[in-house]
């Protein structure tokens, strides 16, 4: 069952003619910042929820708890609130500690996106889709009951998955948190590079997380080894206002492909954007519901649209966001304030930008 759609993206969603839906629907266009424990579908959730609660929750703290009952209730689940979702995180780790139930997670989010593998179902939301996850060590996850991953394990158990689909449908990038310590990033993009070399179809590395935590300088010389490989790079940059033009140019100069959000970028550092062809991994009604954007009239988008720079229409999270693909491009459509009323061909135009902006396998 898919997310329910709310919000902004719903309000331009429902503005368009079904022939103009239709026209969205037919694009071939590409999902490329889509976070995997931020798009797992509530039905998903609430069925693993329910097999956790009927064995032994003595060991599972009481956050986990709390949040596990949520997705329990017979009703279903309601996340009025951006909140409401996000302190249900450590109960979506918990879900999805153990192989087998990040599988099925990782499972369902592909059938979200791509429709089912074996093609019984037209519908889909895109052509192709880069899912992101950052790998995490649950050996020792109280959760998981003694079936906890390594970090490589998790990654393997993600790319099972995402390996069921052809090669021109969906790939994997490895996200790095800049919360972690140097060590566990060079650990990580270390196994981004041996899973790739092995064939797995890793095809990229993403920095993410907290965008106020580290220091960016001792993560550059781990992060220019990502290109050397032959991997993509794009790098979660300048999402806040109290992000500092050091931490910024530290970031670009590790020569990223692709810049998620990318919000606040001054304009000497927009111009290094422009000159190295940087795409934007666009998400709108992300933006507008973080509050980082006031209004689509006063999103960045124009700017680069403006300079016929290469952007990318994304998601990040529709769980939280309540969103889909199909509703990010109907805010590209949708008649102001509704959205930014783009004609058809401006938006056949940015969907194959989307598409050229792939880290192919």
């Amino acid at each position: 069952m898919p997310n329910p759609i709310a919000g902004p993206a719903a309000s331009a969603l429902s503005s368009l003619t079904p022939s103009q839906i239709q026209f969205i629907r037919d694009l071939p266009k590409a999902e490329l910042h889509a976070h995997l424990n931020g798009s797992i579908p509530i039905s998903c959730l609430q069925l693993l929820a329910k097999d956790r609660l009927e064995g032994d929750t003595t060991t599972l703290s009481d956050v986990v708890q709390k949040g596990l009952k949520v997705f329990e209730r017979e009703e279903g689940v309601t996340l009025d609130r951006i909140d409401d979702f996000f302190t249900l995180f450590p109960a979506i780790y918990a879900l999805t500690s153990t192989r087998e139930c990040l599988m099925t997670a990782t499972r369902a989010v592909l059938v979200e996106f791509l429709g089912p593998v074996d093609g019984s179902s037209s519908s889909s939301e895109c052509t192709y889709l880069e899912l992101r996850t950052t790998p995490r060590d649950t050996t020792k996850a109280p959760e998981a009951k003694g079936q906890g991953m390594t970090r490589r394990e998790y990654l393997e158990a993600v790319l099972d998955e995402v390996e069921r689909y052809d090669k021109d449908r969906a790939a994997l990038i490895i996200s790095v948190d800049r919360r972690m310590s140097p060590h566990d990033v060079d650990h990580i993009v270390e196994l981004a590079k041996s899973l790739k070399s092995e064939g797995r179809r890793v095809v990229g590395v993403d920095l993410c997380g907290d965008p106020l935590q580290g220091n960016m300088e001792d993560f550059m010389p781990i992060l220019c080894k990502v290109n050397e490989a032959s991997l993509g790079l794009t790098l979660h940059i300048a999402e806040t206002t109290s992000n500092t033009s050091e931490d910024t140019n530290t970031l670009l100069a590790c020569n990223p492909s692709r810049l998620g959000h990318a919000t606040f970028l001054n304009n000497s550092e927009q111009a290094t954007v422009l000159e190295k062809k940087m795409a934007i991994e666009i998400c709108l009604t992300s933006n507008l519901l973080c509050k980082t954007v006031a209004s689509l009239r006063d999103h960045h988008i124009h700017y680069y649209l403006r300079h016929q720079h290469p952007i990318t229409i994304c998601t990040d999270d529709i769980l939280p966001f309540r969103t889909s693909l199909t509703a990010e491009y109907a805010l590209l459509m949708a008649r102001p304030p509704l959205g930014l009323g783009l004609s058809e061909d401006e938006v056949m135009r940015i969907a194959e930008m989307s598409m050229e902006s792939r880290f192919r396998p």
